[in-house]
């Protein structure tokens, strides 16, 4: 993609705007609620990517590659395996990320984890460009829809895959875990997801279209009214999720309603499912 995916919040705009803009902004109507003046509102609906294991599939072992880099981590800073691998699945599973709880509770540099964890994926010897993917995504009628990343990487990270997979000049935009913040928010929080929605100009959560491998995002996101969720399920294939092996879909157990949940196990399959965003 041409041009760098950042994360600004409505301060940072502000504080970067000469004073006379700023003035000008102070003298526009009242703001709406949502932090942006009509103008600045976009009417289409939008596309919502997770980025790993989703746009890929689980069998790339990234996954497993990325568990063990947090182990290591932990390892490191003077924890025993045992100790490492409890606090690596409680953290992942209380806050959504094992960054989440070592930032909160050991005061580590998120940066510093990210270098040393996602940083150093051999991504390049992981994936490679495809172009299922990339014909998918070429075939979203763009006057219906915006296609954006959410997700609970670093942006670095995002941009990386995308652009291994060959996909980075189709994604418009990336909505990440911004690491630099020491207070930043994840999937499946709310505030990740609405912050999502004020970035990309959206007042209206049943536009939101999302895919994500994780059953309980897409809850998150159904349960703020998002309109078309779909759950990325490899059913069946080993992933490490917390630090510890995992059959996907075992925690979907049998009789359980998930009747309002589509579940699809190929990209490709988001055709039949959302027809009314590709051209005809």
């Amino acid at each position: 993609m041409r041009r760098a995916f950042t994360h600004i919040t409505q301060e940072q705009r502000l504080r970067s705007t000469p004073a006379l803009s700023v003035c000008r902004r102070r003298a526009c109507p009242k703001r709406t609620t949502m932090g942006l003046p009509p103008e600045e509102y976009d009417e289409r609906c939008i596309v919502w990517l997770d980025v790993d294991n989703t746009l890929y599939s689980t069998d790339a072992g990234i996954s497993h590659a990325m568990g063990e880099r947090i182990h290591a981590y932990f390892v490191n800073m003077g924890f025993s395996d045992e100790e490492a691998s409890k606090l690596h699945h409680r953290y992942s599973t209380q806050y959504g990320l094992a960054i989440r709880g070592l930032a909160r509770h050991h005061q580590i540099d998120p940066l510093d984890f990210d270098r040393k964890c996602d940083g150093s994926l051999p991504l390049e010897d992981l994936l490679k460009p495809d172009p299922v993917l990339r014909k998918l995504l070429e075939d979203i009628d763009r006057s219906k829809a915006r296609v954006w990343a959410l997700t609970n990487a670093y942006r670095t990270h995002a941009i990386r895959v995308l652009r291994i997979l060959g996909v980075e000049d189709l994604v418009e935009d990336i909505y990440f875990c911004d690491y630099a913040n020491p207070n930043f928010s994840c999937k499946p929080e709310a505030e990740f997801y609405q912050d999502a929605m004020r970035k990309a100009g959206i007042r209206d959560p049943a536009k939101c279209y999302f895919i994500d491998d994780s059953r309980r995002n897409i809850e998150a996101a159904r349960a703020l009214g998002w309109g078309h969720c779909v759950h990325f399920l490899e059913r069946g294939l080993l992933h490490v999720e917390g630090g510890k092996p995992k059959y996907i879909g075992s925690d979907i157990h049998e009789g359980e309603d998930t009747s309002e949940i589509v579940a699809i196990s190929k990209i490709d399959e988001l055709r039949a499912t959302w027809p009314e965003l590709f051209k005809q």
